[in-house]
């Protein structure tokens, strides 16, 4: 299956094109520029030199949360509207089951984190077993602290990725828990771990594709605290 998916959950924005797993093109870009700028410029461009139209495309991708609340809506904008354009099934996956997809460590318990604010991450914890991660619990918008505790009950060691590594790793190998960050080409979610987890999904109708939070945003809470 020939998959377009894209990434614009956090600061960096990606597209990649897979076929059959099989990475084929990837732009990536981490220049602190609004994706609404970028996302569909990159998908032309990326598309363009491969030779490619959208009508070739079977399916869609996009990070669809949790992650920056513009960002995700962003993405899932673009991919639904490509999509359905197109008139081609597209699939949301999880920001952070991507990252341990585009991450095939063994032996470590993956660790996804993102800066959430507030003093918290999004985050999710997998283990590779076999072809694929295995989730070990749900997304969810979670205190360092709290990480900490749970990553006390495990017994391997801790990979950390996702724009929240470096503080989480500071804050965990303060606290005993037995982690370090993986490199920097593998730290930050990519279009590419989107294609991988969206290959073992199931697809939707482009009218179905919606962004999950986790939290309310910020406006929402300042309205609800009126």
């Amino acid at each position: 299956m020939l998959i377009l998916a894209l990434e614009s959950s956090a600061k960096p924005a990606s597209v990649a094109v897979c076929k059959d797993g099989k990475l084929i093109g990837l732009y990536f870009q981490n220049s602190g520029l609004t994706h609404s700028r970028t996302l569909l410029m990159m998908t032309e461009s990326l598309l363009k030199n491969l030779g490619m139209a959208i009508s070739d495309i079977e399916l869609i991708a996009v990070a669809r949360g949790p992650g920056s609340f513009t960002g995700v809506r962003i993405g899932v904008s673009a991919a639904k509207g490509l999509a359905w354009g197109a008139g081609i099934p597209a699939c949301g996956v999880s920001t952070l089951e991507s990252m341990a997809f585009q991450t095939p460590e063994h032996g470590v318990i993956l660790c996804p984190v993102m800066d959430a604010r507030r003093s918290q991450v999004y985050n999710a914890l997998f283990k590779w077993q076999g072809e694929s991660p295995v989730r070990l619990c749900q997304d969810r918008a979670i205190g360092l602290e709290d990480l900490a505790s749970d990553l006390r009950n495990r017994k391997e060691p801790v990979l950390l990725i996702g724009d929240g590594a470096s503080m989480s790793h500071s804050y965990l190998s303060g606290s005993g828990i037995s982690c370090h960050m993986a490199p920097e080409l593998m730290l930050y979610q990519t279009a590419y771990g989107v294609a991988l987890a969206a290959a073992n999904a199931d697809p939707i109708q482009a009218k179905d594709l919606e962004p999950v939070y986790l939290r309310p945003s910020q406006a929402e809470r300042e309205r609800s605290n009126k």
